[in-house]
């Protein structure tokens, strides 16, 4: 097990790194402290890990909520059952809420946890790629509305996380993919040789290679948690983790949350990004070709489909990186290097998403 600390001062928290630590004794119990803890899961992680939590809190101090999988359900309607729960419970401002599932999961009991007495302590402990990596970290909680992605929500960071790398072993193929574009995010945003390292070690990760992924695992936490730590509400460098969100979050909001993983959009949405940067004569044909051809083998879109040009241009406008009416805009200098820009004319915004629709 490694660890690494997400620098937040006094609310500083550990990640935990490493296979085969759930179910590890005593590894919680200096968060826990004894107190009362409630597990908010789903019906397809809970029948698998639930018992081994339960375990490393200990069974009389210890309830769950199961809920639906599936982003169709990060909605406020699920994020009440858990403080149903909670008021129910008579649970104290002294309990901590443990999110054991992927990122749906963690932004909602991270939310829940959040606003409940106005916020009681949570940990994270995240059994996808894509919440390993990316979701569990930085204390973006919150659920999505109908007029946006993650429109309703609260920065609340957890108290630690912990990253078990067995329970990819259980993780569809699918969602493998969806966790590395998020991880091929971080070598585009800020470590060049770690993108060329990617290239190197794509066919690794997609068959699921052990050291292969713990590497990725550490070092996206690793870049993930010195960003956070110099900008933890997103005014400035942390705005740089959206690389392809914008254009991701209108993907899955045209075509309904749910029908394409959360990391497929963004798979789909930073090459978009590389190309519009390309468009504006920031990024090189030769470097563009290089993220569309990473992103391919591992198993991810590089367009989006075929959809509305309007529509998706109003859903880009609603995005929360928005000031003054500009959509800003994550986009690509070189590789490694990016930058949050709404330095360029909306026109040209405009009929490059046209073109990408139509194509």
């Amino acid at each position: 097990m490694i660890t690494i600390t997400v620098d937040l001062g006094e609310r500083a928290y550990p990640i935990y790194i490493g296979s085969g630590l759930l179910g590890s004794a005593g590894l919680l119990d200096p968060h826990l402290r004894g107190r009362r803890a409630l597990i908010v899961t789903n019906t397809t992680v809970g029948p698998l890990y639930e018992a081994r939590v339960r375990a490393m809190v200990g069974g009389g101090r210890v309830e769950s909520v199961v809920l639906p999988d599936g982003e169709a359900h990060k909605t406020l309607a699920t994020m009440e059952r858990i403080l149903d729960a909670l008021v129910a419970g008579r649970y104290g401002r002294d309990a901590v809420v443990i999110a054991l599932g992927g990122g749906v999961v963690g932004d909602i009991a991270g939310f829940a946890a959040a606003v409940y007495q106005r916020g009681i302590e949570f940990i994270q402990v995240p059994t996808t790629l894509l919440s390993q990596v990316d979701s569990a970290v930085g204390g973006k909680t919150g659920v999505n509305h109908p007029g946006g992605k993650n429109m309703v929500g609260a920065f609340h960071q957890p108290i630690c996380v912990v990253a078990d790398a067995a329970t990819l072993g259980t993780l569809p193929d699918r969602e493998l993919a969806a966790g590395l574009a998020e991880v091929v995010k971080y070598g585009l945003i800020a470590d060049a040789p770690f993108f060329a390292w990617l290239e190197e070690h794509a066919q690794a990760l997609v068959a699921r290679d052990a050291a292969a992924l713990h590497h990725v695992i550490r070092r996206s936490c690793e870049v993930k948690a010195d960003v956070v730590a110099g900008d933890e509400r997103e005014q400035g460098r942390r705005a740089l983790l959206n690389l392809g969100h914008t254009f991701g979050h209108a993907i899955e909001n045209a075509m309904g949350y749910g029908e394409w993983l959360h990391g497929e959009a963004v798979g789909a949405g930073m090459a978009m990004a590389a190309r519009f940067s390309q468009r504006l004569g920031w990024l090189a044909p030769a470097d563009v070709a290089r993220v569309e051809q990473l992103l391919r083998r591992m198993g991810l879109p590089v367009a989006a489909p075929r959809l509305d040009a309007e529509g998706f241009l109003a859903a880009m406008a609603a995005d929360k990186k928005v000031l003054a009416g500009q959509v800003r805009l994550v986009l690509l200098r070189a590789l490694g290097n990016a930058c949050v820009t709404a330095d360029y004319p909306a026109p040209a915004l405009q009929a490059f998403v046209r073109d990408e629709l139509a194509a």
